[in-house]
């Protein structure tokens, strides 16, 4: 299967006045085209500054990450990045929200507000059109911010713990939305989690990461989806996850 991203020997420092702190060291990855890869990982092994040189919103201090085959010195339309933040404009409604990557692509505005409300339908949002950010819900704000990702038309999406501050059942609404979006698509995720069932419900491979991004283990998911907590395949899995964090 041909690859996406390709990360070869990547390390990152953080330097500020005295302090040198390394952040990754020598990481190697492969991501496929298609595939829904999860990087778990303990609170600071990494995994979000990976995802940002991955994103090139930073670059590495040694080492390359290729995409398609070309070097990633920066941003590129054809990858879509969603963090743990809320980055709603508070200005614009909704759509106005969801337009934004295609207005800044210049396309014209019936194109935009089709597509718009279109993406906003899909996400399950159809009604909230004219509400702004502060009107909304977490999770609400969430689908918002998922339609606006997919509104630019990405082939990869990078997505920071998107999930994280939202309860459990909310949680588990958007993962199934995220699948559904997602399958049939032929996009490329890669998600960044700290939690182990969540990587199971969601991913088809997962990357447990340990101290400066060391490969601690990398296997598939072969389960069918919708998974099952419950299923004992879930539970070995669960284990195995877990014990490879400790």
């Amino acid at each position: 299967m041909t690859a996406v991203l390709e990360v070869r020997g990547l390390t990152k420092r953080f330097v500020k006045g005295d302090a040198d702190l390394l952040a990754l060291r020598d990481v190697d990855l492969t991501v496929p085209a298609g595939a829904f890869l999860v990087l778990l990982g303990r609170r600071g092994c990494g995994t979000s500054t990976l995802l940002n040189l991955l994103a090139g919103l930073t670059l590495p201090t040694g080492g390359e990450i290729r995409y398609r085959g070309a070097p990633v010195t920066g941003p590129r339309v054809e990858v879509g990045y969603l963090s743990q933040h809320d980055t709603l404009l508070p200005w614009r409604d909704v759509r106005r929200n969801v337009e934004m990557p295609l207005e800044l692509r210049g396309d014209p505005a019936p194109h935009r507000e089709r597509a718009a409300r279109e993406l906003i339908r899909r996400v399950g949002l159809a009604g909230h059109e004219g509400r702004y950010p502060r009107e909304l819900s977490g999770g609400t704000r969430r689908r918002a911010m998922l339609a606006r990702l997919l509104a630019g038309g990405p082939e990869t999406l990078l997505l920071d713990e998107p999930f994280s501050a939202l309860d459990a059942p909310l949680r588990a609404e958007l993962q199934a939305d995220l699948l559904r979006l997602w399958q049939g698509s032929g996009q490329t995720v890669v998600f960044v989690t700290h939690d182990v069932d969540e990587a199971l419900t969601l991913a088809d491979r997962v990357v447990v990461l340990g101290g400066l991004g060391r490969t601690l283990l990398d296997t598939p998911i072969p389960l069918p989806r919708p998974r099952d907590p419950a299923d004992p395949r879930f539970t070995t899995l669960r284990r195995a996850l877990s014990a490879a964090l400790l």
